[in-house]
């Protein structure tokens, strides 16, 4: 395998839809990603712990858990980087659909004060 071959790091991935000029997904995209990550991972253990053998094969020592588990890791990291479950997307949706809300309400509550009686 060529190193072309190999998945862009979680934190270069293409976002779609807010970031900055420069093309850099913003910190909600990276943290959704993230956390999708973490579930794909999640699931990967869970798979790898109700079998004897684990999904990629047999061993039952210690080095071989931290290598699965480190494995894991990175095939979680790929999988929500190409796009995953879409999951990272409706939570960056909704996170920044809530914070202009947010933004809105704050405005308007400047600009409109409710008189005091």
């Amino acid at each position: 395998m060529q190193l072309s071959q190999l998945p862009l790091p979680l934190l270069t991935a293409t976002n779609q839809g807010s970031g900055d000029a420069k093309g850099k997904p913003s910190k909600t995209a990276v943290a959704a990603q993230q956390f999708e990550a973490l579930l794909i991972g999640e699931m990967l253990k869970s798979v790898r712990e109700a079998s004897d053998d684990g999904w990629l094969g047999g061993g039952s020592d210690s080095s071989s858990e931290t290598a699965f588990g480190m494995a894991e890791n990175q095939f979680a990291q790929s999988i929500a980087a190409s796009g995953g479950f879409g999951l990272a997307k409706t939570i960056q949706r909704a996170v920044e659909k809530e914070s202009s809300n947010q933004q809105i309400q704050a405005v308007s509550s400047r600009t409109n004060p409710t008189p005091a009686f």
